[in-house]
């Protein structure tokens, strides 16, 4: 972590974490595919459910990125006690949250799916999809955590292991239980928590390989000391996940009220595309963190402000790459989704406008990045929050006003712009210190 140069030391750590994002990307984007197959309001079921996944993976990431951090600096100072009992505090309140949004969830179904955004066309389709799912949730929050805490201590090679046996998983059972046993939404959320199921397990097995920091019950230390450590490097990865999630039921309402199922199966589509694009970067970011921690916590700033310039060049440089491809292809992208002129007409314009902004994601998710991972969790959870909150909340109340779709359509894009006008000055005041 120390002497390893750091370009090909962040590659070998990035390249099985991109791995790793693609792969979680995929659950949603399966799901989405084999749906599609089915009408046009279960495609739309599946991208209300959306937010109430991404409020879970967003617990999940709050819980492993706020122990994962405090686990690096530990390591990187020596402190493996500490580091221990974090790993498995962090381990147990996800477990316990995921558990309680379950219950609660399935308790208030039909209250929540309004929320979310459901019509009275998907209302059906989308509860009978959410019901299950929320089973998944304390499998699918435990594997975010520990998929986390092995990325953080070098041992991203198991974690990325363990997710692709669950998408594997889930794109296995999705075209069979879909297609094949005719079980709708309901299959594609049962394949879903299957691959869920099945990530944790193997992570939760890759954790006990010697060397590594283990979750153990007898470490759990559920006091204020450790809890204030996860809320200050986890709080970024809340405010962004959850963020997602809010913006995502307003999308879902905005675009529902203009143009119904098929404005929402498109919005989701699009989303879906940028977000799988957008994965492949936070992959690369995830690589960097580890060595910013550990670094930072042994002193070598050096080291992390190389790390970030890394990141930054060749994260734009691939995002200019597949968003002129996706820019191209936008129509055909949609259509492969979901046949349906409707939903077509709206998903290219979101996606090519989209795809236009995506380079500005490498600075913007690295400077996030760079910032949590040392600790600064004020300045990360507002870089963290500007995407999908700051910005994006007022836009997409006031945009579809005066705009129509189109004000839907675009309100991404210039979410973007206006977080790049953040993070910047955040990310370079902490650089100039180093």
């Amino acid at each position: 972590m120390t002497n390893t140069p750091v370009p090909r030391l962040i590659t070998e750590l990035a390249v099985p974490t991109i791995i790793s994002m693609l792969v979680t990307a995929i659950y949603n984007s399966a799901d989405k595919y084999f749906v599609g197959r089915i009408s046009t309001e279960a495609s739309a079921a599946v991208g209300i459910a959306f937010p109430m996944m991404a409020i879970v993976q967003a617990l999940g990431f709050f819980y492993g990125h706020g122990s994962g951090n405090f686990l690096a600096r530990m390591m990187g100072a020596g402190k493996h006690k500490e580091a221990s009992e974090m790993a498995s505090t962090g381990f147990a309140l996800a477990l316990l949250t995921g558990t309680a949004v379950a219950l609660l969830g399935n308790g208030f179904i039909k209250p929540l799916a309004f929320l979310l955004g459901a019509t009275p066309g998907s209302l059906q389709d989308t509860m009978d999809y959410m019901r299950i799912i929320l089973i998944g949730a304390p499998f699918m929050a435990g594997q975010f955590v520990i998929n986390n805490q092995l990325r953080f201590q070098g041992n991203a090679v198991v974690a990325m292991v363990g997710l692709m046996c669950g998408a594997v998983m889930n794109v296995g059972l999705d075209p069979l239980l879909i297609l094949v046993f005719k079980m709708g939404v309901s299959g594609a959320a049962i394949a879903t928590i299957a691959g869920q199921i099945t990530s944790f397990c193997i992570l939760l097995l890759g954790s006990m390989k010697k060397g590594s920091i283990r979750v153990n019950p007898r470490n759990v230390r559920i006091n204020g000391y450790y809890l204030l450590q996860i809320i200050n490097g986890g709080s970024p990865s809340l405010f962004r996940q959850g963020l997602a999630a809010i913006s995502s039921m307003l999308l879902n309402h905005a675009a529902g009220d203009l143009g119904g199922d098929a404005a929402i199966a498109a919005m989701s589509v699009a989303t879906t595309v940028s977000m799988t694009l957008g994965s492949a970067l936070i992959g690369f970011g995830q690589g960097y963190q580890p060595v910013c921690s550990y670094n930072y916590g042994a002193g070598l700033t050096g080291r992390v402000k190389e790390g970030y310039w890394f990141c930054v060049k060749w994260g734009t440089l691939f995002l200019t790459i597949v968003g002129t491809a996706c820019f191209i292809f936008a129509p055909q992208i949609v259509l492969f989704f979901r046949d349906d002129p409707a939903v077509a007409a709206v998903g290219q314009v979101a996606l090519r406008c989209q795809a236009v902004v995506m380079p500005l994601s490498a600075p913007i998710v690295m400077g996030n990045m760079m910032l949590q991972s040392i600790g600064k969790g004020v300045k990360a959870s507002i870089t963290a929050s500007a995407r999908n909150g700051i910005f994006f909340i007022p836009l997409i109340l006031v945009l579809p006003l005066f705009l129509g779709i189109t004000g839907v359509e675009i309100t991404q894009a210039v979410a973007d712009v206006m977080t790049l006008s953040i993070t910047l000055p955040l990310t370079f005041s902490e650089l100039k210190k180093m």
